[in-house]
């Protein structure tokens, strides 16, 4: 077995890939992970605004948008398009989330300058053709219909809604039905016009490309991008608390149930305090509270879990089980009283040691892949972390004591100012 010492060495080594920053001549800034041992280049990137960014009567404007931008670019229509990344075996890909419209390439060395130019025009020169638009609001809106009567998504969107009324997270990122199909080209192209810039994107890239030729194609991709964003102030605000319990009345036998609160911002002092905390009450592993509380001891639900949803203006305790009608007031119960003792007293030392001790050991899992390693670079730049957090974020966690996380517990689990929505036909709530 090896000795704590040589462990965290060898965990510390298998998390930490060598990341260089690169600046291009005309002033774009990358992340990049040089590695040739596979010829291939992962190259994704954000742009910061996001579905907050959508006008306030007309939801799912940057998610329409993100469908569309390789659907038709430059002198390519949507089949020559699709033709030219399928012939070369080219990812490439876009979506949005409320902070951020995002896309992802990947591509082998041999194609990656057709790869380029492809998310080139795709950036600068989307065609958004009427067949194209017509057809991938189809979808949309497709998917949307096949969520009203899904009781995760209902609760899910409904969740939201209470947490942030008046506000642009309390929208669905995706619309409603009204709203898309009321969404014009012009809208699109606004969009495209306000939020895609230079100085509101974020780049990472891992593989088989030099710093030269990165800094190259940084100019080349979105170097005719405006300067600057104009995008829309979005207020920071706290998670509303408005008590009580939301019933959407779903004919199913299980519900779904959502719960949660006010949360930690991604660089306050106490979210990685409270980030341990959750996983020993959560965080999504066996060992977690409310696993145990909820599935092994009482057999209320398959499973049950908490995360803490960090955003830009603002932050949530989220989370989520699902469980037979007539369990559904007992579920909460024994949820809202676990939050509550946890709160009260913490953790005791193993429960945060073995924490700890996963949360260290894990992290390398994040990192074995390209894919993976530019994903949670191009994360770590949008959260404004800086780019040695990678180095940094084993010791931090070693570091928080006790008291740190019933500090930061108390700052988020509040049983008695949980937000509860339920979708399904719950007995007693």
């Amino acid at each position: 077995m090896a000795s704590p010492t040589t462990t965290d060495t060898a965990t510390r080594a298998a998390a930490s890939p060598t990341v260089t920053r690169v600046t291009s001549p005309g002033g774009l800034e990358a992340w990049l992970v040089e590695e040739h041992a596979v010829p291939l280049v992962a190259l994704e990137f954000a742009f910061l605004g996001g579905a907050s960014q959508d006008p306030a009567g007309r939801p799912g404007v940057a998610n329409l948008l993100s469908g569309l931008l390789d659907e038709g670019a430059g002198p390519h229509d949507s089949d020559a398009f699709q033709n030219l990344l399928a012939d070369r075996a080219i990812e490439l890909r876009f979506y949005a989330d409320r902070d951020t419209l995002r896309g992802s390439l990947k591509a082998l060395t041999t194609h990656l300058p057709a790869a380029i130019d492809l998310l080139r025009l795709a950036v600068n020169e989307a065609r958004l053709d009427a067949d194209a638009v017509a057809r991938v609001r189809g979808q949309v809106e497709a998917g949307l219909r096949h969520e009203l009567y899904n009781p995760d998504s209902l609760a899910g969107r409904a969740f939201f809604a209470n947490a942030f009324p008046g506000h642009p997270y309390g929208r669905p990122t995706r619309g409603t039905i009204e709203s898309v199909g009321a969404i014009t080209r012009d809208d699109l192209a606004a969009y495209g016009a306000q939020a895609l810039a230079r100085d509101n994107l974020r780049v990472a890239a891992v593989g088989a490309i030099s710093a030269d030729t990165l800094a190259q194609v940084l100019d080349d991709v979105f170097g005719p991008l405006p300067a600057a964003a104009r995008l829309t102030p979005v207020a920071d605000v706290t998670a509303a608390s408005p008590g009580g319990r939301q019933v959407i009345d779903v004919d199913v036998p299980q519900s779904v149930v959502r719960f949660g609160g006010r949360g930690l911002k991604r660089l306050d002092a106490d979210y990685l305090p409270g980030y341990v905390m959750n996983h020993i009450l959560g965080g999504g592993v066996f060992s977690a509270r409310l696993f145990r509380e909820v599935r092994e001891k009482r057999g209320l639900a398959y499973g049950v879990s908490s995360s803490l949803v960090p955003m830009r203006h603002s932050a949530l305790f989220l989370g989520g089980t699902a469980t037979k009608n007539e369990r559904v007031a007992e579920s909460l119960e024994v949820i809202a009283a676990e939050i509550g003792k946890l709160a009260a007293d913490g953790p005791d030392a193993e429960e945060l040691r073995l924490a700890k001790q996963y949360l260290i050991g894990s992290y390398a899992l994040h990192f074995d892949t390209s894919t993976k390693i530019a994903g949670q670079l191009l994360q770590i730049a949008v959260e404004g972390l800086g780019m040695d957090y990678i180095d940094r974020r084993n010791d931090l966690i070693e570091a928080i004591t006790a008291e740190d996380v019933r500090r930061a517990g108390t700052r988020f689990l509040a049983p008695n100012e949980l937000i509860v929505v339920v979708a399904g036909r719950p007995v007693g709530v």
